[in-house]
């Protein structure tokens, strides 16, 4: 993706629906141009095409949640991919976020081995770089495309990390972080138990949301990687239980 079409997706998610021309008219090129961009992010998932418009794909899936925010989330994956080492094995759980800090990684590190339950992510990077992936086995949830449960479970008792990386789905200071789904959050706390560090990816937009269970004890995150639209009192908060909070520009 270049940088225009990521822009497109930006003026998306801050407009919802927008018109080609107005497009063209922001970002400075034909039409035409802009059409080919909206070709390609349609067929990727990311956007609805329709008569002179544009408008982000609401539905759950993925590639559409990796749409909103996108460059906010480029940002976010690669100051978390800047701490990973040449060599380094790392686990991943899904998310949109999570997927394109594992592409980030790949991109940019050698060597890497990324043990991930998400099979979108295994088919993401499996083009970039020369990363090594273990995809862990489990019933196989469709939408969200990952693995959960005992069998997970097993496959990741082998395996121990420095680094966990993990989305969330919503954060208060009275729930803590916290998730949508029963069976991915009690994967997320069988994997959290094979890492010395479990490292939250998320843009700010989900500290204003609270999911229906809860994800992890606050107390089992080390380290938040987030945007500068973090609300100050969460902020606060996490830095008062000793948890590192890194910032990209929002």
């Amino acid at each position: 993706m270049n940088k225009r079409q990521a822009k497109i997706l930006e003026l998306l998610s801050e407009q919802k629906k927008i018109e080609v021309a107005k497009l063209s008219e922001l970002l400075g090129v034909s039409q035409v141009t802009i059409r080919k961009d909206l070709v390609q992010l349609e067929t990727s998932g990311m956007l609805v095409r329709e008569h002179g418009f544009a408008t982000l794909n609401e539905s759950d899936d993925i590639n559409n949640r990796m749409a909103h925010h996108y460059q906010t989330k480029q940002k976010i994956a690669a100051l978390a991919a800047s701490s990973i080492q040449n060599g380094e094995t790392v686990m991943i759980e899904s998310g949109s976020c999570c997927a394109l800090v594992a592409l980030e990684i790949a991109a940019t590190k050698k060597d890497v081995t990324i043990i991930t339950n998400s099979a979108f992510i295994a088919d993401y990077i499996r083009k970039t770089g020369n990363v090594k992936i273990i995809l862990l086995g489990g019933e196989y949830q469709r939408e969200s495309q990952v693995m959960v449960g005992p069998i997970t479970r097993k496959c990741v008792e082998s395996f121990y990390v420095a680094k966990f990386f993990i989305g969330t789905d919503g954060f208060s200071i009275d729930s803590g972080f916290t998730g949508n789904d029963y069976m991915r959050a009690e994967t997320v706390k069988d994997m959290a138990r094979q890492a010395k560090d479990v490292i939250i990816v998320s843009d700010s937009s989900k500290f204003a949301k609270i999911g229906v269970v809860n994800l992890l004890p606050t107390s089992a995150i080390s380290k938040v990687i987030t945007d500068s639209n973090i609300p100050m009192a969460d902020e606060e908060y996490l830095a008062g239980v000793n948890i590192a909070v890194e910032k990209v520009a929002g």
